[in-house]
């Protein structure tokens, strides 16, 4: 675990802005709040790695956990929902460009990217993997949503989830940093990972990395991608009907 890149875990950061959203100036008064000690508070930024089930529990939902975990947006959280027979469940803007998306009450196809062989051919026959339709209010212009599997990205992401993205046309137009839906082919096996896109120290590749501390990151070749999207929102909880 000491190789693992924790460039995108700032528990110091993260424990920073949990003192502010609960106006405490000392470790102490956090510690009192989350239910544990004044050391364990230490030994989490010391270690870089944070308990984000009891964090996330006690500082309520009132809290943005974009602004809480990765100081991105406004600290209060102001909930949008999507309700539809297909869907339901809070709406959370993931991608925040420089320059601000137009946004709108808009509906958006919701794939089945299990049923394709990778996201290549889901992007080419979307009418034959497409479930249904879900109203989104207030979101960026997107190409799609599909449901994501595995907990690479947790706590930001579930199992279950579901995630709106935009298809990248060229990797001349790769944002790094961002969290991305990649396609990818290894050893004649299909992968498909949703993942922060980072620059990789290796020629000709790049670096896909997970948010959750437990799985490393990924130097995978541009030659290998098939397909990728830039995720724009996800839905944090859903119910099937």
């Amino acid at each position: 675990m000491d190789s693992m890149d924790t460039t995108l875990l700032d528990v110091a950061g993260i424990v920073r802005r949990a003192k502010q959203a609960i106006n405490a100036e000392k470790d102490s008064q956090l510690a009192k709040h989350l239910g544990v000690s004044r050391a364990t508070v230490s030994n989490w930024v010391a270690r870089n790695r944070i308990d984000f089930p009891l964090l996330l529990e006690k500082m309520g939902r009132d809290v943005d956990y974009n602004w809480l975990l990765m100081g991105k947006g406004e600290q209060r959280h102001r909930p949008r929902f999507c309700d539809s027979p297909l869907a339901s469940g809070e709406v959370e803007i993931l991608h925040n460009p420089k320059t601000a998306d137009a946004v709108d009450d808009r509906n958006v196809t919701l794939y089945d990217v299990s049923a394709a062989a990778n996201l290549k051919t889901l992007f080419t026959n979307k009418r034959q993997f497409a479930l249904g339709t879900i109203q989104i209010p207030n979101v960026p212009r997107c190409d799609g949503a599909i449901y994501v599997s595995g907990d690479s990205m947790y706590p930001i992401l579930k199992s279950g989830d579901i995630v709106g993205y935009k298809e990248l046309s060229s990797f001349d137009n790769l944002i790094y940093g961002e969290i991305y839906i990649v396609s990818f082919c290894l050893d004649g096996n299909e992968y498909l990972s949703v993942k922060y896109v980072k620059h990789s120290e290796k020629e000709g590749c790049v670096k896909l990395v997970s948010y959750n501390p437990h799985h490393e990151p990924m130097d995978i070749p541009f030659s290998a991608i098939n397909a990728m999207g830039i995720v724009k929102f996800s839905i944090r909880r859903h119910m099937i009907m």
